[in-house]
């Protein structure tokens, strides 16, 4: 046994040493292979820096696209600027060569432990060339070049200007890229003026701009600009009531933003950052490896959205539109105003969600149609107990009446239908991303955790014009290199998530939304047909909305626009206002080839019976002996097609009647039907017609004679039917003998 032991421990021993050895020969021979990599001098020194774009007929595009030009100079910046910096990433920054060994080691220790590449460990010089000259995959080849490329910049360049570089490089959320861009961003002042708390404030972005946001996470920034401040103090940068004093301070913004309309809310900015992604660059990089971005912006759209957009601007609220060429799953045309980049703002979708949550997939499961008939109630269900939003119920009403109205009680019982799940896997095939406590009945609604940004929430329509295939819509064409060698094409590849029947029907429902319900403003576009839907976020207790949107789609393209406030102070618009106007301003200053959504095979017209409609809320075919009052003419898809046909119509009709004789007069009673046509005769002369009376009702005839005949006729009054379909019924009455008058004598 013990001999056992020690073999396995002389094999673990020597298996290890093996590895140690390979690793260590691996990494020596690709570090060497990595020296020969240049140092980009220009790339570490050039303060401004643009990126070509260009639009769908290979037009330079207009736009601002520098990226960083705002510089700032090392020794203008404050001491305690600097030291934040120093503290919070790389405090022995004056004393390394580049590499700090140490922090290396128990870096990789963690990650061999957590079996990941989370921590690098990286000093300032190594972000700096991490962010000048290779991309963000997190490999042990691309750290090698790093380490390889940081001894060769120590090397090169002093420490100051290392430091001056890396704070005109790093990025600090919003666009900013650059110390300078970041403070007249976030405070509306040049570096050079930033106190202590802002400083710090800065340096705690650094690790995650977007999870140490102060204005979207507040408090996750004040805690890490007090993290900073701690160790400033630790590190013998400040005093300890210096510290006290800074982390008492709230965080005071001044957000500005310079040539706002030319720069965050621009195609090209949405371009850049698409780009990015996609080379799996930073902006900066980007434009240092001369790369020329080709996207698929349309100038003239373009020109008519930005037009349409800035006459519906309204002071002190944020606006936004886009526009995506529904069949090359292109984005063609976006403009926004604000401080904020809007592109990526997540909000409450509100009823623009029920169309690919709930009602398209209802479609698609064989669940209804649009003339199925829903009751709007007050309802509680899964302890929610949503209400509409004029607090009122309106009782049985058609899908179709229920989405154009957008109103809330029939979505939430559809989802139910169908089931929250099944809402979402649809929706997720749409490009719509959920959070995991995204899981109750809300949904219907718009009620997200997080919400979803207005290109996902466009992109998601574009399903309805395409027969129920999706992908989802690009900025970027596609991008070459300095030396205009091909680097990436995008190629769309639709797939399948709706039947082509599933989206023609929500097309129709949403046509009618257009005509006469919440998007009625688009009612008189004649230069194409036209499908839409609003949503308006409001909140309880709350005189005002958040959010107001409109989503409409033509044949060839879908237009999105979005209108709210960042800092959610309700305001006086709703969906079906401001951003319904920018829609309509847009699609009529447009040309459209295709104008007219096209009918497929599998969506058939069918008679349905009116009077079971309305009466037992049933979809059911007509009788072909129906009068045509009482058919209407509705779409199915044939895979749901009603099976059942109506009674009604179908037999002769019953007569419901009773005739008496009362003080000289013929009473007549008849139980009316409404849809039953009643004629009276008395002694075979026509005397009196009833129609479209529904209950009892009675009548009163002279009775003259000693005998009298009274029939009652009933019929369906439909002059075109082909069999006789009349019920008669006669009383023969008599006038009854006087009575005897009594003796006035006893």
């Amino acid at each position: 046994m013990k001999k056992f032991v020690k073999i396995c421990l002389i094999s673990f021993l020597l298996l290890g040493t093996f590895a140690i050895v390979f690793c260590g020969t691996y990494i020596g021979i690709n570090y060497l292979k990595f020296q020969s990599i240049p140092l980009n001098t220009q790339a570490l020194t050039t303060q401004t820096l643009s990126i070509e774009l260009f639009d769908k007929k290979n037009k330079p595009i207009d736009e601002e696209n520098q990226v960083n030009s705002d510089f700032c100079k090392l020794d203008d910046l404050p001491v305690y600027t600097q030291e934040a910096f120093l503290s919070i990433e790389d405090k022995d920054f004056y004393k390394h060569h580049g590499l700090n060994y140490k922090r290396m080691a128990g870096a990789m220790l963690n990650n061999i432990r957590t079996m990941s590449l989370k921590e690098g460990a990286s000093t300032i010089s190594q972000q700096l060339i991490k962010n000048t000259h290779l991309s963000n995959e997190k490999t042990f080849e691309r750290k090698l070049k790093e380490m390889a490329l940081t001894k060769k910049l120590e090397k090169a360049f002093s420490k100051e200007e290392i430091l001056e570089s890396y704070l005109n490089i790093i990025f600090f959320g919003n666009n900013c890229y650059g110390l300078e861009s970041a403070s007249e961003y976030y405070f509306n002042k040049e570096a050079k003026d930033l106190t202590l708390a802002e400083s710090a404030t800065l340096a705690g972005m650094i690790k995650s701009p977007s999870k140490y946001s102060p204005i979207h996470n507040p408090n996750n920034a004040k805690t890490r600009r007090n993290l900073v401040l701690s160790e400033m103090e630790k590190d013998g940068y400040i005093s300890v009531e210096e510290k006290i004093q800074a982390q008492q301070q709230p965080i005071l913004l001044d957000i500005h933003s310079k040539n706002v309309g030319q720069k965050l809310n621009t195609y090209s900015q949405c371009a850049i950052d698409e780009a990015a992604k996609i080379l799996n660059l930073s902006p900066k990089q980007v434009a240092i490896g001369g790369y020329h971005i080709h996207t698929y912006q349309n100038e003239d759209k373009q020109k008519s959205l930005s037009s349409a957009l800035k006459n519906g601007q309204i002071e002190d609220i944020d606006n936004c539109a886009i526009v995506i060429d529904s069949k090359d799953y292109a984005v063609t045309a976006y403009a926004g105003n604000s401080n904020f980049k809007l592109i990526d703002c997540q909000r409450q979708p509100a009823s623009c969600l029920k169309p690919i949550l709930v009602y398209a997939p209802a479609l698609n499961e064989g669940v209804i149609s649009p003339e199925t008939q829903i009751l709007d109630e007050k309802i509680t269900i899964g302890g929610y107990s949503p209400t509409n939003v004029n607090k009122k119920y309106g009782g049985y009403m058609s899908v179709t009446d229920a989405v154009k109205n957008s109103v809330n009680i029939p979505a939430i019982k559809v989802l139910s239908y169908i089931g929250i799940d099944t809402g979402k896997q649809y929706a997720e095939k749409l490009g719509i991303k959920f959070d995991e406590k995204d899981d109750s009945y809300a949904l219907a609604l718009g009620g997200m955790t997080y919400g979803v940004n207005l290109k996902d929430l466009a992109s998601a329509y574009t399903v309805f014009a395409n027969g129920g295939e999706f992908d989802a819509p690009k900025f970027v064409q596609y991008i070459t290199d300095k030396d205009n060698k091909l680097v990436y094409v995008y190629k769309p590849q639709p797939k399948m998530v709706l039947r082509e029947d599933s989206a023609y029907l929500m097309t129709q429902i949403l046509q009618e939304t257009a005509k006469s319900g919440t998007s009625r403003k688009l009612s008189d576009i004649s230069n194409t047909q036209v499908a839409s839907k609003t949503g308006t976020v409001g909140k309880k207790n709350m005189s005002g909305n958040t959010d107001a949107y409109n989503i409409t789609f033509t044949p060839e393209e879908v237009v999105g626009v979005w209108y709210g406030k960042l800092d959610n102070k309700p305001f006086k618009i709703a969906g079906g206002n401001q951003p319904t106007e920018v829609v309509k301003q847009y699609i009529s200053s447009q040309n459209y080839e295709k104008t007219e959504f096209e009918k497929p095979s599998s969506v058939e017209e069918a008679n349905i019976d009116v009077l079971e409609l309305e009466e037992n809320h049933r979809l059911v075919l007509a009788s072909p002996y129906a009068p045509e009052r009482y058919r209407k003419t509705a779409l199915f898809s044939r895979f749901n097609m009603p099976q059942e046909v109506s009674k009604n119509f179908s037999e002769k009709p019953e007569i419901v009647a009773q005739a008496k004789v009362e003080d000289g007069q013929i009473l007549l009673t008849v139980s009316a039907q409404k849809h039953l046509k009643y004629k009276i005769f008395k002694d075979n002369q026509p005397y009196q017609t009833l129609q479209d009376k529904s209950g009892e009702t009675t009548l009163r005839l002279p009775f003259t004679t000693d005998e009298c005949t009274v029939k009652v006729t009933a019929s369906y009054a439909n002059e075109n039917q082909d069999l006789p379909m009349t019920s008669s019924q006669e009383f023969h009455l008599k006038r009854s003998a006087p009575t005897p008058k009594g003796k006035w004598y006893i």
